[in-house]
């Protein structure tokens, strides 16, 4: 993947993905500003930093959280941040190991929670395209930093999958 230019607004040319933080300053590593924290948040400070989310909303992110979350969604988002407008077949190669009616619920579902424009020509054969909306250009950037934890952490995550099957593995002694 090509390393697009950092941006903290949202940009149909340069668009925010999992690569874009490479592209920071030399003097200053992207995860410098989030700061450190040396010990676990107090249950009570945290409540009281984030209060308690009213029933609809509570709900609206459940539901976000359960769709974006799927297998699919998050990589066809970062696909159509990445490439921009994309053609569907085009877009099932990107993705690689989708069937078409995985893709296709996919991104009737983005379509359906306004993530995705669909734009079909009319000419035979039929030519359709996609390509993010603003709110699925935001979603991509809210999600930006769980790519960036993920590398960030890859080493200690893999030496703890490696522990954790090292230690399994040993029978259990009575």
């Amino acid at each position: 993947m090509t390393a697009p230019k950092a941006s903290t607004t949202k940009s149909k040319t340069q668009p925010l993905t999992r690569s874009s933080h490479r592209s920071a300053p030399r003097d200053q590593t992207p995860h410098q500003a989030t700061p450190k924290r040396s010990a676990p948040i107090d249950p009570k400070t945290y409540a009281q930093a984030y209060p308690p989310l009213s029933p609809a909303l509570e709900a609206l992110v459940r539901e976000i959280i359960a769709r974006i979350a799927d297998k699919w969604t998050m990589l066809v988002l970062d696909i159509l941040a990445e490439h921009g407008t994309v053609r569907f077949t085009h877009l099932g190669k990107l993705v690689g190991d989708i069937s078409q009616k995985m893709l296709t619920q996919t991104l009737r579902q983005m379509e359906s929670d306004g993530l995705v424009t669909r734009t079909v020509h009319p000419v035979i054969p039929p030519h359709v395209d996609y390509r993010l909306t603003d709110l699925g250009y935001s979603l991509g950037e809210a999600f930006c930093g769980v790519w960036i934890w993920a590398e960030k952490h890859s080493e200690a995550i893999a030496q703890s999958r490696a522990t954790f099957r090292q230690q399994s593995q040993k029978p259990i002694q009575p």
